[in-house]
């Protein structure tokens, strides 16, 4: 039964077809741009406890070298992503609105800025435990937008058994091609992080999910696969949101994630490509996550790209070196532009979740209408990718009936994809309002 839903599961019911718009930097290579002379390190970007700074105003630091320690198992370290001399430790703006603190250092101009700082391992030498701390000590979080540790995503709770990995190479985002230009350029990179994350979670095989819109990046895969390993590369159908988890493991193993559930409930991990690809990378060396590779696109760019980036480059310093010089924060999306936000300032940094930078000018925006009250049309219910009621949401929603959201309409099954807004004739933002709710629910319960 199983291998006749690997060989039917194309895809996904319901899901949205967006326009790709990936022409503009598909065809891009993975370039480098210049060091910008102050960066921004925030200490909270990244899910679960913030980092603690190791440094002081005035130190000087190497590429490389920590400067937050994790404070606790769901946390992780922060390194210095340039040679350079930390200018403060303060709060600073973030990309969410509120200020936090970060760690703020001045590059040092004219250093080579070569990786002067690392922990070398073997990690065939490691045990489970070992792997899991050496995987959280390279500062290691999703790259796909979530910014999970990657190291709690290889925790797997005693009492449960991963038997696949499945690797998320699908990049649905409409723009985003940063995982592509990983895939085709960096393929070794890719596998050897499968094979670490393998050893990791104990998993027997593992199904690498391509959308079939990466023809290349499939090929460039399949290239580095051994012929008796277990890794398979699998082309998807190109739909939105086919990279979300409980899409992707449904539509390669016909497995289907229960309510409140998480892949391990169903002996699966998923991991994203690039994360592998900087797992790869990062593990044995025993070096931190410094840099990450960014989408820069959008009308409003005058050479997009996709551009490997030192975390805590502000928005500016990207969007000059790219050819957009005007002032306007309200225009910049970071992110995809289905789940992706709008900034507040342009002296916000990159993070290490972020994946994209749009530039979507006023004379490439659309004129969107105010929302019109529900037509019943139930287009909503037809595009939701997990089956759930936007309409009957948005009705509770509005009536501030947040506690039934979540109680009588698994509210917290939605992960904000965005089909319910991007199909809806009326215009109601749908997605804010679930997470104005979830926000709310979740401060009643503190």
């Amino acid at each position: 039964m199983e291998l006749l839903s690997l060989l039917r599961g194309r895809t996904f019911r319901r899901g949205v077809e967006a326009p790709e718009y990936k022409e503009l930097t598909a065809g891009q290579p993975i370039r480098r741009l210049p060091f910008a002379p102050r960066l921004v390190l925030p200490l909270d970007q990244h899910f679960g406890d913030p980092a603690r700074a190791l440094v002081r105003k005035g130190q000087e630091v190497v590429r490389g070298e920590p400067v937050a320690e994790a404070q606790g198992p769901r946390s992780v370290p922060i390194h210095a992503p340039v040679t350079g001399v930390v200018e403060d430790v303060e709060l600073m703006p973030t990309a969410r609105g509120p200020k936090s603190r970060a760690v703020i250092l001045r590059t040092a101009p004219g250093d080579s800025q070569a990786v002067r700082w690392s922990r070398p391992c073997d990690p065939e030498r490691l045990g489970t435990a070992e792997l899991i701390e050496a995987v959280q000590r390279t500062g290691l979080v999703g790259q796909g937008g979530a910014a999970f540790p990657t190291h709690l995503k290889l925790s797997i709770p005693d009492g449960h058994a991963v038997d696949t990995l499945v690797v998320n190479g699908c990049e649905c985002e409409p723009y985003l091609t940063t995982d592509h230009r990983i895939m085709l350029e960096q393929p070794a990179l890719v596998l050897a992080g499968v094979r670490l994350a393998m050893q990791t979670v104990g998993a027997e095989r593992t199904l690498i999910g391509v959308e079939d819109n990466k023809p290349d990046a499939i090929a460039a895969l399949r290239g580095q696969i051994g012929a008796d390993e277990p890794i398979t590369v699998r082309a998807v159908k190109s739909k939105y949101p086919q990279g979300s988890e409980k899409m992707l493991i449904k539509t390669l193993l016909g497995r289907e994630v229960p309510s409140g559930g998480l892949p391990f409930h169903v002996g699966v991990v998923v991991n994203n490509a690039g994360t592998l690809a900087q797992l790869g990378h990062l593990l044995p060396r025993g070096e931190g996550l410094i840099e990450r590779v960014v989408t820069v696109s959008g009308p409003g760019v005058d050479r997009p790209g996709n551009y490997r980036v030192p975390i805590g480059t502000p928005l500016r310093a990207i969007l000059e070196a790219v050819g957009y010089r005007e002032d306007d924060p309200s225009r910049i999306i970071l992110g995809g532009p289905m789940m992706g936000n709008t900034v507040a300032s342009l002296d916000v940094p990159i993070t290490k979740g972020v994946s994209g930078l749009l530039v979507m000018p006023q004379a490439a925006e659309e004129v969107v209408a105010s929302s019109q009250p529900c037509i019943r049309c139930g287009r909503c219910l037809e595009a939701c990718p997990v089956g759930l009621n936007p309409a009957e949401l948005g009705r509770l929603a509005a009536n501030r009936q947040y506690q039934a959201m979540e109680e009588r309409f698994n509210l917290n099954d939605c992960f904000e994809c965005g089909c319910c807004s991007y199909v809806c004739p009326s215009n109601i933002p749908l997605v804010q309002y679930f997470r104005i709710a979830k926000a709310l629910n979740r401060e009643r319960k503190s």
